[in-house]
């Protein structure tokens, strides 16, 4: 009896060590879960349907994540408040909810490589066709923006020539922009995509993307974990090139998005 427990122990430390090299070959370990906390109030990143289950681009996303990486991931609702603090407590092994990598979030966790980023645009009226967006371009323009943003910093640093008009709200800026008062505004394109698909944005359309250069930083958003586990950040890392690669992740995000958000 006792002669076989060196034996036993030696396929225990094979596969645990095994979890480790998951990034690299997922199909050659067993099927671990992983408890993702996502919150639930963010259409059409992560939302709750009518029969009380989270949906969304972020929600079809991992699941397409997990698969890759031969993993069960169990969804735990969780609000926003707090957060981070329940991944830090050990409630759950990774948020996938939203959470914009910033410094001061990555003092506290790490992070997966980005899984989307919302470019900015500047819009302006349809009497204007579309163009260049430079800071040449653009000399001479009212460009309307959002304060305390960091959209309001990237024009302030490189759009010297423009008056750069400061709203507190979006909708401000857009009525600004409806009336004339402005002559194009500055946001992230998700913002300003659900204003020119009202009735009210049907006046204006997309004049350019924000430029090569001068490059805007674009918000990036990835997965929060703690910083212990980077095990865990390799295999998101894999898997999330892994379905970038394939396809899957521009099918998943047709269905809620008109442009691209890698």
């Amino acid at each position: 009896m006792f002669a076989r427990r060196p034996a036993i122990l030696a396929g225990l430390l094979i596969a645990l060590g095994s979890h480790g090299s998951l990034a690299q070959d997922p199909a050659s370990v067993p099927k671990p879960t992983i408890r993702v906390a996502v919150e639930g109030a963010y259409p059409p990143f992560n939302f709750i349907d009518a029969n009380n289950e989270l949906q969304g681009f972020e929600v079809e996303l991992l699941k397409s994540v997990c698969d890759a990486m031969k993993a069960t991931c169990e969804l735990v609702p969780h609000p926003w408040d707090g957060i981070v603090k329940g991944l830090l407590n050990g409630e759950y092994d990774a948020v996938m909810s939203s959470l914009e990598i910033t410094e001061r979030r990555q003092k506290r966790i790490a992070f997966s490589d980005p899984y989307y980023r919302i470019p900015a645009v500047f819009i302006g009226s349809k009497e204007t066709a579309p163009g260049e967006t430079t800071p040449a371009a653009m000399a001479g323009k009212k460009i309307g923006t959002i304060e305390r943003t960091d959209h309001e910093a990237y024009l302030k640093t490189f759009y010297k020539d423009s008056e750069i008009v400061l709203f507190a709200k979006p909708e401000e800026a857009n009525l600004d922009l409806l009336v004339g008062r402005v002559d194009a505004v500055f946001a992230d394109e998700l913002l300003l995509s659900k204003f020119l698909e009202s009735r009210e944005g049907a006046c204006c359309h997309i004049l350019g993307d924000a430029p090569a250069e001068p490059a805007y930083k674009r918000e990036a958003y990835g997965i929060g974990l703690r910083k212990e586990d980077e095990s865990l950040r390799e295999q998101f890392n894999w898997a999330i090139a892994q379905v970038k690669a394939d396809g899957t992740y521009d099918r998943i995000r047709a269905k809620y998005f008109s442009f691209d958000i890698k």
